[in-house]
């Protein structure tokens, strides 16, 4: 039995934080392969070391001053290394960085020392062995994973020591050169590396003792969820839930190898299991999430015009103009494209004035302002009466529904509101399905 541990930045923030993820993964011998992130923020003034990385790279860029930058970075790897009372020379490596620091250097190879340099601290304290995620984490040119290579190399590492900890955020190309996940992208390395081994569990040690149903900044105390199914998760995250990078999901979903999201600095707290199917049915819903500023563009076209034709066309131009679409309601003579309105802010008067132009489209009406917010639940679909109960304690709550849309499976009901809305619909959704 192996089980993958992802530990993020808070997690391993300062040295405080290292000796408590020590305890947690000597706890258990079965985990035997450790996924880390950069350091976090250790204090409210500090920053990530991520962030720093990255300013580094355009003060050298651009030719401004990044001594400062650079000693800061240094000095809280130095500061963690003195205090757990390594034997790593980190003053040597970071010393040969420095002389590698230049306007040209590698954005993804400097950025990628967060990860590297934390894993070599934690690999001594535990005792593990360290391997470079550039000789595990294969990616093919055009920026995909390997997944045939990726599982070659991880296998072979871990059946060679046993116990390795590995640096999440980046992986290499077939010419060795480091190239960068997306921002979060530590939690898709510990992912890829559980599908890779055939982990039992995938756990992933946050500041959180899991997800919760709802944002704590908007619903005071909301409940915690127990469990929670992949395609759930995704419906969530993709609203605005974000404990866990979404894309972590993709590689573990078919294999059915759960991730639980646990919380370093609570470790006995339960937390919440992912897995395909959930036995749990204690709740109607499962967690409501959401997101302001979008914009609906209501396209109304003549009455004789195939629908099909002209939605086509207008959806020609927002691909043209680069410009995502979230949802398509739509009746027999009009349809309306909900859009993030800062994708529409550049493109705005070109958009608008290209749509006009359309064949069959006589009339357009553009609203601004509007917040969509998913309810997701997997037990809705055995529950007659959910669509009409949240409609109507909306309606008795004075907030008015602008849009609707719902899953063929019945997994999640979106609906529209105004930005000013916002808070007081999630508030009134919890209150008629939860409290």
């Amino acid at each position: 039995m192996i089980k993958v541990a992802k530990f993020g930045g808070s997690s391993l923030s300062d040295a405080s934080q290292f000796v408590k993820v020590k305890k947690i993964i000597l706890s258990d011998t079965s985990r035997a392969l450790i996924v880390v992130s950069a350091p976090g923020k250790s204090l409210t003034h500090d920053n990530k070391i991520t962030d720093l990385l990255y300013l580094l790279h355009a003060h050298l860029k651009y030719g401004v001053d990044h001594e400062v930058l650079f000693e800061m970075i240094e000095s809280r790897f130095k500061t963690i290394q003195k205090e757990l009372g390594l034997k790593y020379d980190i003053a040597s490596d970071f010393s040969k960085l420095k002389k590698e620091l230049n306007k040209n250097i590698s954005l993804d190879y400097l950025v990628s020392r967060g990860e590297y340099f934390t894993a070599i601290l934690l690999s001594e304290y535990l005792g593990y062995q360290f391997v470079d995620a550039s000789q595990v984490l294969k990616f093919s040119y055009n920026s995909h994973v390997d997944l045939i290579e990726t599982e070659k190399c991880f296998k072979k590492a871990l059946e060679e020591n046993k116990k390795i900890v590995v640096p999440g955020f980046y992986g290499s190309y077939p010419n060795q050169s480091i190239h960068l996940l997306s921002r979060g992208g530590s939690d898709l390395t510990g992912s890829i590396a559980a599908r890779a081994v055939g982990a039992t569990l995938y756990e992933n040690w946050t500041d959180v003792s899991g997800f919760l149903m709802a944002d704590p900044k908007i619903v005071q105390y909301p409940k915690k969820i127990h469990e929670i199914t992949y395609h759930e998760l995704r419906e969530l995250s993709y609203m605005g839930a974000n404990v866990l990078h979404e894309d972590s999901i993709i590689p573990l979903q078919d294999l059915d190898i759960p991730i639980n999201i646990l919380n370093t600095n609570a470790p006995d707290e339960e937390g919440t299991l992912i897995k395909n199917t959930c036995d749990d049915d204690s709740q109607i819903i499962t967690g409501i999430a959401g997101k302001k500023n979008f914009t609906v563009f209501t396209i109304t076209k003549t009455n004789t015009a195939k629908k099909l034709k002209v939605l086509q066309d207008v959806l020609k131009l927002f691909e043209k103009y680069n410009v995502g679409i979230e949802h398509l309601p739509s009746s027999i003579d009009t349809f309306s494209v909900i859009v993030e309105a800062e994708q529409v802010e550049k493109v705005y008067f070109d958009l608008v004035g290209s749509i006009t132009q359309v064949e069959d489209v006589t009339n357009i009406e553009v609203e601004k302002d509007m917040a969509l917010i998913s309810v997701v639940g997997r037990n809705m679909s055995t529950r007659p009466g959910i669509a009409g109960k949240l409609f109507g304690h909306l309606g008795a709550n004075n907030i008015n529904i602008n849009m609707i849309a719902q899953s063929s499976q019945e997994i999640n009901i979106v609906v529209g509101v105004k930005n000013s809305d916002f808070e007081r619909t999630i508030q009134s959704i919890y209150e008629a399905f939860v409290i």
